[in-house]
């Protein structure tokens, strides 16, 4: 890890909100959903598809799980409305997982099926390691009334994912893959990349091997590129899988894959709860903040 990447990841939990938002701007789609839809309707127009998510994590009442779920169905009707190519993704502690199991489920149940009912899909986001069991109960729930509407997210550092791909083999497969960026026990995940790097290669393939449709999720080019070797070796057409990638994140990256046949989609949030989004993401990828000060101070080059 460079200087500056380690400076970043350690302070920004203390670093003024203001300054946090100077670097995130980019990042972040806005406040409202015509902000995202307007973000997406820019990235359809470059080939791209997205999914849409409005900020906000583990909420303390039924009230604010009631808002996040109107959010929510707001914006799968505003996908229909305005016809762009997009679907959404939730957070379980954002429909109130941590208040009452059921009662999340309700919630996210109400929007898989306006979801089903208008032909799009949802994403139900994995959290820290409390939450793993619920979320995957949910999603083999949902996929039986709801097949080919929900899928679900798996964490490369979780030791317990390999075996959660199996257990989950016996229906209808849709995962994203990411790596993971809670600070799990070391007996939970893997703390060693090089070992999570590994782990998530290895799931990929067995995911391809149980016929699971698959969203890559990863800025990390070495995982591209393990992951194209994959897509060749098992033959996959281009409507079998897609890459993903978060908002503002390496375009480079982004603009080679869909030059090269890929189907990418973009992570786009947009909300009012933007600052602990953007702390996450900040300390996870130093390297976002590194690219807006070289763009404020118009510089080519910082130490590395």
């Amino acid at each position: 890890m460079s200087l500056f990447n380690f400076f970043v990841s350690k302070t920004i939990m203390y670093v003024p909100s203001p300054i946090v938002g100077f670097f995130a701007k980019g990042y972040i789609a806005g406040e409202d959903l015509g902000a995202a839809i307007a973000t997406t309707k820019e990235l359809n127009r470059k080939g791209m598809v997205a999914t849409i998510d409005i900020l906000g994590e583990f909420i303390k009442t039924r009230e604010e799980a009631t808002f996040f779920k109107q959010q929510c169905l707001d914006i799968l009707n505003g996908i229909d409305k305005d016809d762009i190519d997009a679907n959404l993704s939730l957070k379980p502690t954002q429909m109130g997982l941590e208040l009452d199991k059921e009662f999340a489920f309700a919630n996210i149940r109400e929007i898989v099926a306006l979801a089903a009912s208008l032909n799009n899909f949802v994403r139900i986001d994995m959290e820290d390691h409390p939450c793993t069991d619920a979320t995957l109960e949910f999603f083999r729930r949902l996929r039986e009334e709801f097949p080919g509407h929900v899928g679900v997210v798996v964490q490369s550092y979780m030791r317990r994912t390999l075996d959660d791909i199996e257990e989950l083999s016996d229906g209808l497969l849709n995962f994203r893959l990411c790596k993971g960026i809670y600070n799990e026990p070391r007996h939970i995940a893997y703390k060693d990349m090089a070992i999570i790097n590994r782990n998530f290669t290895c799931c990929l393939e067995k995911m391809f091997e149980k016929k699971a449709y698959v969203g890559i999720a990863t800025h990390d080019e070495i995982l591209v590129f393990e992951a194209q070797q994959l897509i060749n070796k098992f033959g996959l057409k281009r409507d079998e899988y897609e890459f993903q990638m978060l908002l503002g994140v390496d375009p480079e990256l982004r603009d080679l894959l869909v030059e090269q046949g890929h189907r990418l989609r973009i992570y786009v949030p947009f909300g009012e709860k933007w600052m602990p989004y953007s702390r996450r993401r900040l300390k996870e990828n130093p390297s976002i903040a590194k690219h807006a000060l070289k763009q404020m101070l118009g510089m080519s080059a910082l130490p590395v």
